[in-house]
């Protein structure tokens, strides 16, 4: 089984639009959904994320020994999300082993060059693709 770490904050739509389209998939996996904030948690659990937890604290300990961290390209970025990402999360996220699936939302003064605009929902078709090739 694949622990399977999703990283959001603010609303935490795009947490929960990745933990809804894993879970339709029946993929080995466990979902742990570490928001932010609350709202975010919530949000990934309400969609199906098997285990939640919310702050700082939990997302270095998940990113311990996650197999891939899943989350907007702003989760390796300190300050940003408006500022949810402390320095820490983004230290944690970076330095883990894990394999990092980063949507390029080109948000909060981050841009991927290179990369098209996409739409959230095409972001995680992809995302979910990609899972669905390595799993």
């Amino acid at each position: 089984m694949k622990k399977i770490v999703l990283i959001d904050g603010q609303g935490g739509r795009l947490g929960a639009l990745i933990a809804d389209a894993l879970k339709k998939e029946s993929l080995p996996i466990e979902i742990y959904a570490i928001g932010t904030n609350t709202v975010a948690t919530t949000a990934m659990l309400k969609a199906g994320a098997d285990f939640g937890a919310t702050g700082e604290n939990p997302v270095i300990v998940a990113c311990r020994d996650a197999d891939v961290i899943v989350g907007p390209i702003g989760i390796v970025c300190a300050d940003s999300l408006l500022g949810e990402i402390t320095p820490k999360m983004a230290v944690a996220v970076g330095q883990s082993r894990a394999l990092k699936l980063l949507l390029p939302l080109n948000r909060c003064n981050n841009r991927v060059i290179g990369v098209k605009d996409a739409t959230m929902s095409e972001l995680v078709k992809e995302t979910v693709g990609q899972l669905k090739t390595l799993l």
